[in-house]
């Protein structure tokens, strides 16, 4: 039946509607962009009044994730006061209003890689108004046609393809509305090393924009030599460990399309930065403010160590760490340190926050280890002198904490990672000093080749695939078959093996059927069950004290997966304290209805200087019995006082 008149009239005058409308919308975005071009900047003004212009008042922008970013904007806003005598402050990119850049005649903007190739989240909001404009038909190429803009980006090439994708993302952008991009866009690795010489090659550039020594009207432009350069690909399958970037691009797609970028200290295809050749030193100033803030004593340049608590509360007869009633370790003679600040992971419980390097194989300067050993001991000793004197503190305690008789190599990062760790380890013991080293899962070759340690840990921080990747962000694609074949390396010592597991609510603590299908691969000698350390807000981590378990839920989890062994393990030791739990190998540590997870530090070091195979066994020793799992103390020391915070109050007692 065909349609009425009526019909018909009606639906061709909403058609005519929805064109009108479209029109309208379209015209409207076009009026705003043009009229909002016109407005005239407080530079602009100026330069009416009193002829052309020479300086150009910039709007700084900053999003940042671990404080790099933020440091990097007060840097160039001071050198843009000092040099140009251009008053400009950073800003935080969360309290600036999208709507105004039609108006700022030169954005400077500098934003780190969050997860997966994201803006970090303060600047979530920009991001969002830029793609959504650029996306819309309606803003088209006009919008920001009167801007002019440069981008830098903080990252770390160790990520691959992610590498300042947020960077690339907010140039791609601006550009599609129509901005300028008067600078190659700057690329900054913060663990390549090449941060530095980036940035300032980048900013003498913005420098000389912001004075008015006009490079060009884009990156095609024809002055200061940068129409010599040739241009390189924005999209590049590039190692991790490679120096520059390959794949050409149509030199047709130059204005306005395609962005120069900035990478290890050159334009690339020509402007370097002046030789930043040879082997590059891990620690960069920025990382090594940014750690040393937190306590750190870098060594080196790629070592640390760190005072720990429990050396504290040790010191002062206030008890001891986990591994003081799992193990017998003397916490007030404990030193804990690593030759590698590196990482292959950036896991979302990192004690810290993400401000140490990455990288997925060693690229950088390798200091001795005997030096690195002798630093250690030096700067762990002084830190422990500088406690004489507190309210406390033990004179036979301090004076036995200068001897340190344990190394912790756990501090952060990636103790395996570091050549030398075989002669590290061999300096250790011979000074009687034992090892107790954790990995991270990610080098299978690196555990294999490991001489005997003390006791050797690999960390188990997830059960299937899509949660080890969700928990540790690894930077390996075939992480996960690394960490299975880090499992079954850790079966083929004979030395005492653990597996360290952090539980996380919500991310990783219901998956105990797929833990207990792990045991089998390294069937190491203990199971440490730890509940996840809650260490504040952070940008780069999205943990909150709901992810944090109770020593209650970390028994009940303990004692489940101990059942599901099938007798293999048992639940051995706990530290409520640390909301810690051990589950150790019946058949080779219950003797006669007796734990033995205590080691004979002694006897350890006499197998070692016999040079002849030894196993587990032959170094453990009896488990007092205040350790022992279900114990009335919980772990704690009867030979210490326990000292509790009366919170309420704010104010402190002694409880025996």
């Amino acid at each position: 039946m065909p349609p009425s008149p009526t019909a018909t009239t009606a639906s061709a005058t909403s058609h005519l509607a929805l064109l009108f409308l479209l029109s309208s919308s379209s015209l409207f975005f076009f009026y705003k962009s043009i009229r909002l071009r016109r407005k005239p900047s407080p530079a602009t003004a100026t330069a009416t009044a009193t002829g052309p212009a020479r300086t150009t008042i910039p709007t700084l922008l900053y999003a940042s994730a671990t404080g790099t970013s933020k440091t990097l904007a007060a840097r160039l806003s001071a050198r843009l006061t000092a040099d140009v005598g251009v008053p400009v402050n950073a800003t935080d990119a969360t309290s600036f209003d999208p709507d105004d850049l039609p108006s700022v005649p030169l954005l400077l903007l500098l934003v780190p890689t969050h997860d997966g190739g994201a803006p970090p989240p303060s600047a979530a909001f920009l991001a969002r108004w830029l793609e959504e404009s650029a996306a819309d038909f309606r803003a088209g190429a006009l919008l920001l046609s009167g801007l002019r803009f440069a981008v830098f980006g903080v990252g770390s090439r160790a990520y691959g393809e992610t590498f300042n994708a947020a960077a690339r993302s907010f140039s791609r952008w601006l550009r599609a509305l129509g901005a300028v991009e008067v600078v190659p866009l700057g690329e900054g690795d913060v663990d390549g090393g090449d941060l530095e010489a980036v940035f300032e090659e980048w900013s003498g550039t913005v420098l000389r924009v912001v004075k008015g020594e006009e490079l060009n009207e884009g990156v095609e432009g024809e002055s200061d030599g940068l129409d010599e350069l040739e241009l390189e690909g924005e999209e590049s399958d590039v190692d991790d460990e490679e120096e520059a970037v390959s794949g050409e691009i149509d030199m047709e797609d130059i204005a306005g399309k395609a962005p120069t970028r900035m990478q290890n200290g050159k334009v690339e295809g020509g402007l370097t930065n002046g030789g930043q050749n040879g082997v590059k030193e891990m620690v960069t100033p920025i990382i090594r403010t940014s750690l040393e803030k937190q306590g750190y004593k870098i060594l080196g340049s790629h070592s640390g160590v760190k005072i720990c608590r429990w050396t504290k509360s040790q010191l002062r007869g206030r008890g001891g760490c986990y591994k003081h009633s799992f193990y017998g370790i003397e916490s007030h003679r404990c030193m804990e340190a690593t030759p590698s600040l590196a990482c292959a992971n950036k896991c979302v419980f990192c004690w810290r926050h993400h401000t140490n390097p990455v990288g997925k194989s060693w690229k950088w300067k390798m200091d001795d280890p005997l030096d690195i050993v002798n630093a250690a001991i030096d700067q762990h000793t002084k830190m422990v002198k500088q406690m004489k004197g507190v309210p406390g503190v033990k004179p036979e305690k301090l004076e036995e904490g200068l001897s340190p008789r344990h190394c912790a190599l756990s501090l952060v990062g990636e103790p395996i990672m570091y050549p030398e760790i075989n002669a590290l380890v061999d300096e250790l013991h011979r000074r009687h000093i034992s090892t107790f080293l954790v990995t991270n899962a990610q080098f299978p070759e690196k555990i294999k080749m490991l001489k005997p340690i003390t006791q050797l840990y690999v960390s188990v921080d997830a059960a299937t695939k899509e949660s080890l990747k969700a928990v540790d962000r690894p930077l390996f694609s075939d992480f996960w078959e690394r960490f299975l074949d880090s499992l079954k390396s850790l079966h083929e010592k004979d030395q005492r093996t653990v597996y360290r597991l952090t539980l996380v609510k919500g991310w990783n603590a219901e998956e105990i059927d797929a833990y207990a299908k792990l045991l089998n691969l390294g069937q190491p000698d203990f199971i440490e069950i730890k509940g996840v350390t809650y260490c504040g807000s952070s940008a780069t981590s999205k943990l909150t004290m709901e992810n944090v378990p109770w020593h209650s839920d970390v028994k009940e989890f303990s004692e489940v997966l101990a059942s599901k062994s099938g007798g293999v393990y048992e639940v051995a030791c706990e530290h409520a304290h640390s909301c810690c739990v051990l589950l150790a190998k019946v058949d080779k540590f219950k003797i006669n209805g007796k734990w033995h997870t205590w080691i004979d530090y002694d006897r350890f070091h006499e197998l070692v200087i016999s040079g002849k195979p030894f196993k587990s066994q032959d170094y453990m020793a009896v488990t007092p019995s205040w350790a022992v799992y279900g114990a009335e103390e919980g772990g704690f020391d009867p030979d210490q006082s326990r000292f509790k915070k009366e919170r309420r109050h704010g104010t402190a007692a002694l409880k025996g």
